[in-house]
């Protein structure tokens, strides 16, 4: 991730998250942080705590990023860069932010009523894991009024505009499908598509777990009482061998779509 590329970033995340943005160039920002991103960025409970039990108005933290260091002439901040302890908290926070979202298409110059119709969305990774591990990534769109499935859903709502609000003109249909039901839809076909891969991998991880525990145990043959090591590095072989089947929701949301959307 490229310098340029992490302030563009940061000044996506704090516009997105309603932060102020009281100074900004090609290299820094100074940012007025909201009560729910100082709560998560700043780690200072006990001064939440306080205002509390006292009701005293808060005074959020504001921050200066410095984003191109060797340009930073004279000017005090924090120099954030890929590997920052503070980056990497914010794409902690993005992720927590931005696990579930509702949107709707922009319908732009439309005069007329115009129906969106609710979709689920849903972006998974899975992963197949032993001693090596390979990760599939999962995206599905499902139709929340006649149920169709539209596999990398997120690719086609890379082609749309999107706002938090209902466009003029808009309204939303009440979906037929509850999204309780269509998460449980969408499982299924997460379910058959690990159920379809060549498991093979599974196989020849356990043989290779199979051996070294039998070596492990010719290096304790002949012992009345196998010492504490044993168990621990009988676990080890255990962790690093047994096949595993991960799937991790990565985030979700309903997005209102117009008809025209379904090919």
């Amino acid at each position: 991730m490229q310098q340029e590329q992490i302030h563009n970033f940061l000044e996506r995340f704090f516009m997105a998250n309603y932060c102020q943005i009281l100074e900004k160039s090609a290299n820094h920002l100074v940012v007025k942080l909201t009560v729910e991103l100082d709560k998560k960025l700043m780690n200072r409970p006990f001064y939440w705590h306080y205002l509390e039990k006292t009701g005293k108005k808060p005074e959020t933290a504001t921050l200066t990023f410095i984003t191109n260091p060797k340009k930073r002439s004279t000017r005090n901040g924090e120099i954030i860069h890929f590997g920052s302890p503070r980056l990497h908290k914010i794409f902690q926070t993005t992720k927590e932010l931005g696990a579930f979202v509702r949107l709707y298409e922009n319908v732009a110059g439309t005069y007329r009523s115009t129906p969106l119709y609710p979709w689920l969305c849903l972006n998974v990774k899975i992963s197949f894991q032993c001693d090596h591990k390979k990760d599939f990534l999962l995206s599905l769109g499902l139709s929340l009024i006649h149920g169709q499935i539209v596999p990398d859903f997120f690719s086609e709502l890379k082609k749309k505009n999107f706002t938090t609000t209902i466009p003029d003109y808009c309204f939303t249909l009440s979906p037929l499908i509850k999204p309780k039901s269509g998460l449980l839809r969408l499982e299924k076909i997460i379910r058959e598509f690990i159920a379809v891969q060549n498991h093979r991998w599974a196989e020849e991880a356990i043989k290779r777990w199979e051996k070294d525990l039998a070596l492990l145990e010719s290096f304790y043959e002949g012992s009345d009482e196998k010492p504490e090591s044993y168990e621990i590095e009988k676990e080890a072989l255990k962790n690093q061998y047994e096949p595993k089947i991960i799937v991790e929701v990565i985030n979700g949301g309903l997005f209102y779509l117009q008809q025209n959307f379904i090919t």
